[in-house]
């Protein structure tokens, strides 16, 4: 099976061109790296310092992409620089290999191409001095250091830069798109707040508005068209007050008028009585204590208001029951309401408002049911939610309506 070379990068086919050329030209005029009385040199042929050059010019395509390979190639080639009268280029460009080893090539060969390098640098300094014990031997593992630890050294040192250069870029894009995903989140939970806070101040006025409108279409009495009209006025401007604060509200800031809006349990009994106005036969029992946390208090009273509203449009005649209690550290909230068959509620609901109640007792780790009870022709629509008071998300949901 033929082996395909990959396409030399264009760097590195620049770096094989310049050093075939440049040792090229030291050939023509002449200049090598050791004369003809070095008795290391075996063979004395001016083409011969070609062979080598050329080979290492050809590991040079191979430096990035096969760098084991080229350095191996690159060491033999250099051996046989050696025993001729040797030209510069070659040396060179064996620096490169080596240099282009380290830093291109796998980990464990990084690693451990510094470590050889300078082991053999170190012997190739002693050795000769404590054979030959001349000053002059050092030049050997000077010689040596600069053509092999050298180079080596430097590719590790750039490695390691380039390494933690890449880190570094990819820990920032990390963290970039962590941000991106919380702030989406963030936009998501507060247009899911914001929905919940709108349907549970709006709805309960518009259903008393399309409940009464129509009662007004449909009876030819004067007395309760008034009435009818009456209770759509005050419904009409208590909806609209709000509409206006929440606008407010999303207009501002500062954050000022969100702690003075949120409603308390304080509120209950005005809401109850709200709710007679608009027709329902409703009973209020609250026994808690006079100071909660306040994103209980908005949760409850939200989960009372909505579950009225609810009781407007889809409950049989008969009486509403609301109980707040606190109990075992847990504020307890059920409203029930009669049910039963009915040829359709008297104003069209989306099914939001369950969402948004069970919403809110989540976000409080709370628990939140709703569902009928009860067999044969007595049945009732029972919602229940347990809120806890103590919880690490306090201040942070509902809280800030």
């Amino acid at each position: 099976m033929a082996v395909t070379l990959p396409r030399p990068h264009r760097d590195d086919l620049r770096i094989a061109a310049g050093g075939l050329l440049g040792g090229l030209f030291l050939w023509g005029v002449g200049l090598y790296s050791r004369t003809r009385d070095d008795p290391i040199i075996l063979v004395d042929r001016t083409w011969a310092v070609l062979v080598p050059l050329v080979v290492t010019a050809g590991c040079e395509l191979l430096r990035r992409s096969r760098p084991r390979t080229a350095l191996i190639i690159g060491t033999l080639a250099i051996a046989a620089d050696l025993v001729t009268r040797g030209s510069l280029a070659t040396l060179v460009m064996f620096t490169d290999l080596m240099y282009a080893a380290v830093l291109y090539g796998s980990l464990g060969m990084a690693r451990r191409l510094p470590w050889i390098t300078g082991m053999v640098t170190v012997v190739l300094t002693v050795g000769p001095v404590a054979a030959w014990r001349k000053p002059e031997a050092l030049l050997i593992g000077v010689f040596t250091g600069l053509v092999t630890f050298t180079p080596a050294a430097t590719g590790w040192i750039v490695r390691n830069h380039r390494d933690t250069a890449v880190a570094e870029r990819l820990r920032a894009e990390q963290t970039a798109l962590l941000a991106e995903i919380d702030r989406a989140q963030a936009v998501t939970a507060e247009r899911a707040r914001m929905a919940r806070e709108l349907h549970d101040m709006v709805a309960n006025h518009l259903s008393a508005i399309a409940i009464h409108s129509t009662a007004a279409l449909s009876l030819d009495d004067p007395k309760t068209s008034k009435d009818a009209l009456a209770v759509i006025r005050e419904n009409s401007v208590e909806g609209l007050a709000e509409m206006r604060r929440l606008i407010g509200i999303l207009r501002d800031d500062s954050g000022d008028l969100e702690p003075a809006a949120a409603p308390t349990l304080d509120g209950l009994e005005a809401l109850t009585k709200g709710a007679r106005t608009n027709g329902l036969d409703v009973t209020l029992d609250a026994t808690h204590d006079a100071r909660l946390p306040a994103p209980v208090e908005l949760a409850a009273y939200r989960i009372v208001q909505e579950s009225l509203t609810n009781a407007l449009k889809h409950a049989s005649p008969g009486r509403v029951t609301v109980t707040v209690a606190q109990l075992d550290g847990s504020l307890c909230v059920r409203v029930t309401s009669p049910y039963g068959d009915r040829d359709g509620p008297r104003a069209p609901g989306s099914g939001a408002g369950l969402i948004g109640m069970e919403e809110r007792a989540a976000l409080l780790d709370g628990t939140f049911e709703a569902g009928p009870e009860g067999r044969g022709p007595v049945k009732v629509w029972t919602v229940r939610a347990t809120l806890p008071l103590t919880h690490r998300t306090l201040g942070t949901d509902g809280g800030s309506e």
